[in-house]
């Protein structure tokens, strides 16, 4: 992983983490209106239309600069292309965080939320000193939790019915890593 402050980009093998920009609303959009996306996120609503999007990325930057939050288009490195998103709260006073991403179903299956994933907790912990990074899946979601186990994390319980998701309740399976380095 290789972090830039001055681009505030993170490059891995195959991607390039970066900022969105108001120009990336319109994939955004393709990509999050999808039920089988939207079914597997908190928050997302379906159908999704582009004033979401416009509205998600507006805050971004802002948040950035002031370390709120640290939200990442997950891009192709060498084409572009956007695959999903990435971002991790930041807790200041606790050092830590929780991290959440979304991938385009198109590009499931190829491993590209878990070499994000591996990239953002190494920006967190080298960059941001957190001390501590968690993150959430519904129980009905077991890739998500793939995801975080790739990343080194480990299983620390399930919420059970915690969350109500299209009327229905749900599990919801929390996933941490201590940092290595404190």
């Amino acid at each position: 992983m290789i972090y830039s402050q001055t681009e505030r980009t993170i490059v891995t093998d195959r991607l390039l983490l970066r900022l969105f920009n108001e120009s990336d609303a319109k994939n955004v959009t393709i990509l999050c209106n999808n039920y089988n996306v939207c079914k597997s996120t908190l928050s997302l609503p379906y159908p999704y239309p582009l004033e979401c999007a416009l509205s998600w990325i507006a805050d971004h930057e802002q948040n950035f600069e002031l370390d709120r939050m640290y939200e990442f288009a997950i891009t192709d490195k060498n084409s572009g292309q956007l695959y999903g998103a990435i971002g991790i709260s930041n807790h200041k006073k606790d050092y830590n965080g929780e991290m959440g991403y979304w991938i385009g179903e198109e590009h499931w299956g190829n491993g590209y939320a878990t070499e994000a994933a591996k990239a953002i907790i190494e920006f967190v912990f080298k960059e941001k000193n957190y001390h501590r990074v968690y993150a959430r899946h519904f129980k009905s979601n077991p890739a998500s939790g793939n995801v975080m186990k790739k990343c080194g994390m480990t299983y620390e319980g399930t919420l059970k019915e915690h969350v109500c998701k299209e009327g229905s309740f749900e599990d919801m399976v929390l996933y941490g890593i201590i940092n290595p380095m404190n």
